[in-house]
């Protein structure tokens, strides 16, 4: 029982935090950064140490891996407000759109060729 209202009390004062993930490298189409997801923060004196066997570093605080996810920005701050955390929201960055056209690559060009040596 108390160790139970002792993780409550811990676990309203965390700091949590709001974003909507970009695209990985590894895809060009944007499936899977529609949505918001809410991160808690790493604590101070979560008792971190790498793991000798794998290499992984490991944690004593269980919520470091909970990630929830939202479909909108505002379901995630309603969740995060009522349940008494701490939060701040990072906005994602616009992607700049260039429209390309394979054509563009045979366009003349009145500058001098590129020579290419092969041996």
């Amino acid at each position: 029982m108390i160790f139970l209202l002792i993780f409550t009390e811990e676990l309203k004062s965390r700091n949590v935090l709001i974003y909507q993930p970009a695209k990985t490298a590894m895809q060009s189409g944007t499936a899977g950064t529609k949505h918001w997801k809410l991160d808690f923060d790493i604590l101070e004196g979560s008792g971190r140490w790498t793991n000798s066997l794998m290499g992984w570093a490991s944690s004593a605080d269980p919520l470091q891996a909970l990630k929830i996810d939202f479909k909108t920005k505002e379901q995630a701050i309603l969740f995060a407000e009522k349940q008494g955390w701490n939060y701040s929201v990072q906005e994602p960055k616009q992607r700049a759109f260039r429209k390309k056209l394979y054509a563009d690559n045979f366009i003349y060009s009145g500058k001098k060729l590129r020579f290419q040596h092969t041996k």
